[in-house]
């Protein structure tokens, strides 16, 4: 059962990296496509029932033995599908809230809690992780995330040196560096386990060539580098575009509807902001086997392996 779940996953992993390379390419726009169908909410309210045909019919058009009148339409939102709430490595179904369609609503309330179990739910899986690891990935990633952004505000409202209008300016700045920091924090330790034990590695068969440390650093660097991005269009574009709609005559006159107002902006921001992070780099990354641990250069012939960066 394990291996045929785990062939599962690696051709499926191939399959994502064709659609990477071949119909949306390799270019940002092209993951950013990709990507807005894997942060599409109405994924969240899929039947079970309605995926067993989506995951079918994909099945079956990997066998040849497609029903007649399948257009490419529906192939193709059964790939949208699947790829939302399917996990790559495990083929297990992800938990709904902790989808990356689902990562928007819920994290602007619940943040940093909310951030690492989406960064849980969404790692490469290739190795078990008990359930004590998550337990303290979880605790510290949120300790941490809290105190650094908690710490750095409370350590400018103290800085007596600083003239009120620098405090100010510095204020307005802070945001940005907290909420990042705290992002790394969340997604190394929820995590860290993958530094430890190494992800699999991949041949172009999709054969599992061993299992690499090296690789996982890759990930995890690529993965905290997103969440470093992701914050920016949040904390940037809903103070000019606020600025400009309070100006209009309709939230002069009403100004109760600002606050509504600028929750629906900061909300839109959100949902901005998410694609293009996780689109900088492919899910499914490729690395030169001569950069990775020599005894998995010496199990392959391939030149390069493919891992799952995770999102």
């Amino acid at each position: 059962m394990a291996s045929s779940c785990t062939r599962a996953g690696s051709d499926w992993l191939l399959g994502r990296i064709s659609l990477q390379k071949g119909l949306l390419g390799t270019s940002f726009y092209g993951r950013f496509r990709h990507f807005l169908d894997i942060i599409d909410p109405r994924t969240l309210f899929v039947t079970e029932s309605r995926l067993k045909e989506a995951v079918q019919l994909l099945e079956d058009y990997k066998h040849g033995t497609l029903p007649p009148g399948v257009t490419n339409k529906e192939l193709w939102g059964a790939q949208k599908i699947k790829q939302a709430i399917i996990h790559p490595d495990t083929n297990e179904t992800i938990f709904m809230p902790f989808r990356m369609s689902g990562i928007v609503c819920p994290n602007w309330w619940l943040n940093q809690s909310h951030n690492a179990c989406v960064n849980y739910a969404n790692r490469n899986a290739t190795k078990p992780s008990p359930t004590s690891k998550f337990i303290q990935g979880y605790l510290g990633a949120v300790i941490s995330a809290v105190s650094i952004a908690v710490g750095l505000n409370v350590l400018v409202q103290r800085a007596n040196k600083f003239t009120p209008a620098t405090r100010l300016l510095i204020q307005r700045f802070v945001p940005f560096p907290a909420v990042a920091s705290a992002n790394i924090c969340n997604v190394v330790l929820m995590r860290h386990t993958e530094l430890e034990e190494g992800i699999d590695v991949l041949d172009s068969n999709g054969n599992i060539v061993g299992s690499s440390r090296i690789a996982a650093k890759h990930a995890l660097l690529e993965t905290a580098l997103t969440r470093v991005v992701l914050p920016m269009p949040i904390l940037v574009l809903p103070p000019i575009i606020m600025s400009i709609l309070e100006k209009t005559s309709l939230l002069r006159s009403r100004p109760r509807m600002i606050l509504p107002v600028q929750s629906l902006v900061c909300l839109a921001a959100f949902g901005l902001a998410l694609p293009l992070a996780i689109s900088l780099f492919p899910q499914m990354s490729e690395i030169e086997t001569s950069r990775l641990e020599p005894e998995i250069a010496m199990a392959t012939t391939s030149k390069t392996v493919v891992y799952n960066k995770g999102l």
